[in-house]
């Protein structure tokens, strides 16, 4: 969140220049939304007549027919889920709704990315065989799992995929298949989480149910779908996912029964034991706060544990559950440190921080990095550097896993494609996003893979600037630098992934500087020849000793709110420091 050793731009986002439809609206705040490519109210909107029809998912109407005869037949029926939040969020969604829309044996299996690793393959299915099921519905994996679902098949179990991952060339042979990011789909959102995705196919249930008169008949009660809201909404954010306008609704409505106390009680107890407050709770407290509490299940032992927190109506065993997340994710906390030092410690002995000479794609390995923290450590790595970067942990018979994480305009996916293209023999599997993807590969084929990512990369970052710059909205009046206006700006529209949370920036006199904790920088600003006092504080600042005693700055922050014992004060989140001599 906050580099003070990496030398960044402040560059204000350009606001095109048309004639904007939002009625009576702040100007700052016509601005912001301008600059983020919205022009009326009708962007605006975030109520559920908002989304678009779940009819337009193309293998929509098979994947309702197939459901609506596993529901009639009474089918068993096991969700086979991904070992993420978004996986964890999507299997709640699948289990909660389909017995709420009359599905009477609904059972899951979750991969250990330890022992598994990602996807229907077929030692999973071997697994879920076990359970003796009819059906297998994957949420957020199966489009890539030509295998598995080729074993499943031979074995007689109808299997149906919900996924948002981008395919291969090749689909599997599954009884139907429902992902916006299918050639060809109507659907006009492909930035789907796969929570998002099930959500979808829920809604086509029910509609068809109702139009068959089928609550009727049974005499049960239709479902409000909306009650896993909260699930979709945790899901999507934690996935890092665009918010485009069809997430932002899915986003925000969920945020609303979080504050309204209509939240599961799993939910609660996690935000409860990340000190968030769920009256006030916001999208970047699901990103930053629930989410990785839930994705520590995942990453550090069984997201088992995740899934059972998300699904249990006791607050008691959903407290007693979100505690051990708690535990673990501080635990991911510890390695995570170690292996970022470690980590910079590799760069160190390259002799290649000097970003004249960095290579364009990075790749990192240590025999004793922990699988379920490779992903977290490259982001970090990757926010460090502004180049993609894959960091590898041992994944046992002479194999290393990989994942990474990718900068604006380099889609990692491709460049993982372009190279399977290239030495069909070096990547085992590999799947993902534009941003994020995961892979493996045989440990004595690193050095070649290494080089063969850093080729591939360098032909993208041509056309690329890579000069790290820190967007902002321009600068705060005084008057602007208030309660009502941070509260407008959190209430105006769900801010998140390629919908950024507004940012501004302005030089400031600094009157009081102090470290807090171990590595963050208390600090109580004015504008120059102002007179409002106000605090700021940035976190985790390289050596925050280098910056008590300076009596000016430039900064580049967030407009918050502080509530501390019932009070509320204005605050600063400082993205960016420059001194100022």
């Amino acid at each position: 969140m906050y580099y003070q050793g990496v030398k960044k731009t402040i560059v204000t986002r350009s606001v095109p220049k048309m004639r904007a439809k939002f009625g009576e609206m702040h100007p700052v705040l016509e601005r912001i939304f301008l600059a983020r490519g919205l022009t009326s109210e009708a962007d605006l909107d975030r109520t559920l007549a908002k989304l678009p029809s779940p009819w337009l998912l193309s293998g929509m109407e098979k994947m309702v027919e197939h459901l609506i005869t596993a529901i009639n037949e009474q089918k068993r029926i096991c969700i086979v889920a991904d070992f993420d939040a978004d996986g964890a969020t999507s299997c709640a969604v699948a289990i909660k709704g389909l017995q709420s829309l009359g599905a009477k044996e609904v059972t899951f299996v979750v991969p250990n990315r330890f022992e598994y690793g990602y996807g229907l393959t077929p030692e999973i299915v071997d697994l879920v065989k076990q359970q003796d099921p009819d059906v297998i519905i994957t949420v957020d994996n199966g489009i890539s799992s030509i295998d598995g679902v080729r074993v499943a098949k031979e074995l007689g179990i109808q299997v149906l995929i919900t996924d948002h991952h981008l395919p291969g060339h090749e689909l599997p042979m599954a009884d139907a298949i429902v992902n916006p990011n299918l050639i060809d789909d109507k659907f006009p959102s492909g930035t789907l989480a796969g929570v998002g995705v099930i959500f979808y196919v829920l809604m086509a249930l029910r509609s068809r149910l109702r139009d068959q008169g089928w609550f009727e008949q049974k005499q049960v009660q239709e479902p409000n779908l909306a009650q896993l809201l909260d699930y979709v909404a945790l899901g999507t954010v934690a996935d890092v996912v665009a918010l485009d306008q069809v997430n932002r609704v899915l986003v925000y409505q969920g945020l609303l029964r979080i504050r309204t106390g209509r939240s599961h009680p799993g939910i609660k107890a996690l935000i409860e034991v990340s000190g968030r407050n769920s009256e006030t709770v916001s999208a970047s407290d699901l990103g930053f706060a629930i989410g990785p509490r839930l994705n520590a299940a995942g990453r550090m032992d069984d997201m088992s544990l995740g899934i059972q927190c998300l699904l249990t109506e006791d607050p008691s065993l959903a407290k007693e559950m979100a505690l051990q997340l708690d535990e673990l994710n501080n635990d991911r906390r510890e390695i995570e440190g170690q292996m970022k030092n470690e980590a910079m410690a590799l760069l160190s002995e390259m002799k290649k921080l000097d970003e004249h000479h960095l290579p364009a794609g990075v790749c990192l390995f240590d025999s004793n990095w922990h699988q379920g923290v490779i992903g977290i450590l490259a982001s970090r790595i990757k926010d460090q550097l502004h180049r993609p970067v894959i960091a590898f942990a041992p994944a046992g018979k002479d194999e290393i896993k990989g994942s990474a994480r990718s900068i604006p305009g380099v889609h990692i996916r491709d460049v993982l494609s372009d190279i399977a293209a290239a030495h069909p023999k070096l990547l085992s599997k590999f799947g993902g996003h534009a941003m994020a993807a995961g892979m493996s590969i045989k440990m004595h084929d690193y050095p070649p893979f290494a080089l063969a990512f850093d080729e591939v990369v360098r032909k993208r970052l041509v056309t690329i600037d890579l000069e790290q710059k820190i967007y902002s909205d321009g600068e705060l009046t005084e008057q602007e630098l208030t309660i009502g206006f941070a509260d407008l700006l959190q209430n105006a529209a769900t801010w998140g992934q390629e919908f950024p949370e507004p940012v501004f920036d302005g030089v400031f006199d600094v009157i009081q500087s102090r470290i807090v904790g171990q590595r963050h920088l208390k600090l109580v600003l004015r504008k120059p020849f102002g007179e409002l006092l106000i605090d700021a504080i940035a976190f985790y600042v390289d050596k925050p000793e280098s910056w008590l005693g300076l009596r000016h700055i430039k900064a580049a922050y967030k407009l918050d709110i502080n509530e501390f014992r019932g009070n509320r004060s204005v605050q600063l989140i400082v993205q960016y420091l420059e001194k100022i001599v």
